[in-house]
């Protein structure tokens, strides 16, 4: 089951910065100039953070992945031109 999830970083270096950037736009919507957010699952949010590892110096620089747990979509409230991530079924049909 998929999840609102927000990732906000901190990367002190632009290298590591614009190669981490680069990762969470394959993966989800940027939403700020280091804040994304997109609908994954639990086995997605451990991929991304596992992709993202290599690229990171963790004595200076910081992720932090929110998985949400909205029960009503309305209460989700934004400012602002840029569009919300929208939930993606849980089943397509062909």
């Amino acid at each position: 089951m998929s999840r609102l999830t927000v990732l906000a970083y901190d990367i002190a270096d632009d290298d590591r910065r614009r190669r981490v950037a680069a990762i969470c736009e394959h993966h989800m919507l940027r939403v700020q100039e280091s804040v994304f957010e997109a609908w994954l699952s639990t086995a997605e949010r451990t991929r991304l953070l596992h992709a993202l590892r290599p690229h990171l110096d963790l004595t200076a620089d910081t992720v932090r992945l929110y998985p949400l747990a909205l029960r009503d979509l309305s209460r989700r409230q934004t400012l602002g031109p840029h569009p919300a991530a929208q939930p993606l079924p849980d089943y397509i049909l062909v």
